[in-house]
């Protein structure tokens, strides 16, 4: 896990922005190619991806693997909550605090690196210390240990 992915305290006002600042983090590094920002864009309108986690929301906002060069993730722990539309019920809006930007690179890991980040979700103890970590390298290690 790439730590310069990862941005505690993230102040933006938007879905879209964590969006873009992130993506903006994996394309400097070539992690995605050009278009990748525009298409999770695209997907987040249709098929939204925020998650109620037991009081806790998360995002994982996503596209199709002809825009990842590698495969990473990038995490934004946000100052304040941004609305994601709910992906169970997308007329529901939640206030999302932390969110996973996904870049998979292999359409077969995708279905199982995203049943690994759901059993993270589920595990309310590391999700609050995500919540909760100072330090990039603490996020990373815990998200290592979960998607393994």
């Amino acid at each position: 896990m790439d730590t310069e992915l990862i941005k505690i305290d993230l102040s933006v006002d938007s879905g879209e922005g964590v969006i873009k600042e992130l993506g903006q983090l994996m394309t400097g590094k070539e992690y995605v190619k050009q278009g990748y920002i525009e298409a999770v864009l695209k997907r987040e309108a249709v098929l939204p991806t925020g998650l109620n986690i037991g009081g806790t929301c998360v995002a994982i906002p996503h596209t199709d693997p002809i825009y990842v060069n590698e495969a990473a993730i990038a995490v934004g722990r946000l100052c304040k909550p941004v609305k994601f539309h709910n992906m169970i019920n997308p007329d529901e809006v939640l206030d999302v605090k932390v969110v996973f930007l996904l870049a998979v690179k292999n359409p077969q890991s995708q279905v199982e690196l995203l049943k690994k980040l759901m059993a993270l979700f589920q595990n309310i103890e590391l999700l609050q210390q995500i919540e909760k970590a100072q330090k990039k390298e603490t996020i990373a290690g815990i998200i290592e240990k979960a998607i393994q």
